[in-house]
């Protein structure tokens, strides 16, 4: 009778909320399917510039043994009485020696001085810790 407020065309409210988590879900489901489509895409990707860089570095390391060899020769065209061609490898080759042996121990120095954790990191994380084990 008069009393009666259901309304038959309207849909039930589990029904409303059954729809918005399956809603939810296949939204969820997608941006799962998206993330893992970017992901591949940005390894072929990765792939790709990793070649690139590895042919490049092949590339230049084999142009510059070929201008060391230039710089051998040229030593040697221009002292030819003073420089056996031995000497001429051997100076070179002492050059990049030393050169290198200076990189590495100057790499050396900056890597003892480096600290894998940051030290206000670590002071605040000993804060916190004294603190929750003794909250006074």
């Amino acid at each position: 009778m008069a009393t009666d407020v259901s309304n038959t065309t309207e849909p039930s409210m589990t029904k409303l909320v059954g729809g918005i988590i399956d809603d939810a879900q296949r939204l969820f489901k997608q941006q799962a399917e998206l993330f893992q489509a970017d992901i591949k895409r940005e390894i072929r990707q990765a792939k790709q510039v990793g070649l690139n860089m590895v042919l490049a570095g092949s590339l230049m390391g084999a142009g510059g043994l070929f201008l060391l060899f230039m710089v051998v020769h040229l030593l040697h065209r221009l002292f030819p009485d003073t420089l056996p061609l031995w000497a001429c490898h051997a100076i070179v080759g002492g050059a990049l020696f030393a050169i290198g042996l200076g990189l590495y121990f100057a790499g050396r120095e900056k890597l003892d001085k480096l600290s894998p954790l940051p030290e206000q990191s670590v002071e605040g994380l000993k804060e916190n810790l004294q603190w929750k084990t003794n909250p006074n």
